[in-house]
């Protein structure tokens, strides 16, 4: 999609009422010691983030390893459950919101034929004593969803559609190489014919080569489909490619949301830029400004107070130390949680 499209498509998502708005989630795991298995403390692998999803878009949620981006993806899908929040899901613009964490029983059940997922990796997410058809057809027979010969069409359908030969529905899991096995995965979480989609790091396993195929594939389906797509990654790259917005997020919050133009043109947040500088150029020629973070991750068990960054931050005031920043608009859609870059921004906003 062009950048002329992408903002047409992204005006249009804006004014609708979005696929899910996510609010204040949180995931504190317990640590316990002793022989009594005492809670002593608490993992905040999610602390309390904000954002949301539009139909048929692409957010992508990155930032370094350990920041909560897959456990957040995985809060929403309620594969665990989350410690606080609200997700508010609209199965289409004019319906009411759902909270997907307050269903219980059939009512989120039912819900989990729209919601769906592809693991990071392809070796361990299928079953190796079940062969791929049947691996695709579990989920139609767990909602009750046709009868045996419908679900050999519809299994051979999805299969033809992720670029694979029906024939192969008879085949273990073993038979396969990595990319095949995660058009496998794809294809099982589209037997439902869902509106979201988790990715989370559905590419990072594969090679280079492969990995093109399947965003292009992923891409292609929600075209197609108009699929709405959670993108959880590291290489920023992939990311540019495949997003229509990005949340960067830092140890369990998100610090710098914004279009993937502006996120990749126009980083605000100190943090974001050091990600973005560390990407690999292909040009030897091109002399790439690296932002060094001089300092070790702090722990998730104790975070620091304020502003989590500011224990790397070069731009860190005393103020970060004891109060977390509120977002500060940048740009309709652009928003960073970041004291000095906020002050900036006053200053140089017409009228200031």
């Amino acid at each position: 999609m062009s950048t002329p499209d992408r903002k047409l498509a992204a005006a249009k998502r804006e004014a609708a009422a979005p696929l899910l708005e996510v609010h204040g989630l949180k995931k504190h795991f317990p640590v316990r010691k002793g022989l009594l298995s005492r809670v002593v403390g608490h993992v905040k692998a999610v602390d309390g983030v904000d954002f949301t999803v539009g139909h048929g878009e692409t957010l992508s949620l990155v930032g370094e390893s350990g920041c909560g981006k897959t456990t957040a993806g995985r809060s929403l899908l309620r594969l665990i459950e989350p410690t606080a929040g609200e997700a508010l899901y609209r199965a289409t613009p004019d319906s009411a919101p759902v909270d997907l964490f307050g269903l219980g029983g059939r009512r989120l059940r039912s819900l989990r034929r729209d919601l769906q997922i592809i693991f990071q990796d392809p070796y361990a997410s299928l079953n190796p004593r079940v062969t791929v058809g049947n691996a695709i057809a579990e989920p139609l027979r767990v909602h009750g969803i046709g009868n045996r010969g419908e679900l050999e069409d519809r299994v051979a359908s999805l299969l033809t559609r992720v670029g694979l030969r029906p024939d192969v529905a008879n085949r273990f899991p073993h038979e396969f190489s990595g990319g095949q096995r995660q058009r496998v995965g794809i294809a099982r979480a589209l037997a439902l014919e869902p509106r979201l989609i988790v990715c989370d790091e559905a590419v990072s396993a594969l090679d280079v080569s492969i990995q093109a195929q399947i965003i292009n594939l992923l891409k292609d389906l929600q075209d197609e489909f108009g699929l709405s797509y959670i993108f959880i990654a590291h290489d920023l790259s992939v990311v540019k490619y495949i997003s229509d917005r990005v949340a960067v997020m830092y140890l369990g919050r998100i610090v710098e949301t914004g279009g993937a133009d502006q996120i990749f043109d126009a980083p605000q947040h100190p943090y974001t830029r050091a990600l973005l500088s560390a990407i690999p150029h292909a040009d030897p020629r091109r002399r790439a400004e690296r932002v060094p973070l001089t300092g070790e991750i702090p722990s998730p068990i104790s975070p620091p107070s304020g502003c989590h960054f500011h224990t790397r931050c070069p731009l860190a005031e005393d103020r970060c130390r004891q109060a977390w920043p509120e977002p500060a608009s940048v740009a309709p859609g652009h928003r960073v949680s970041c004291h000095p870059v906020a002050d900036a921004l006053a200053k140089s906003a017409p009228g200031s």
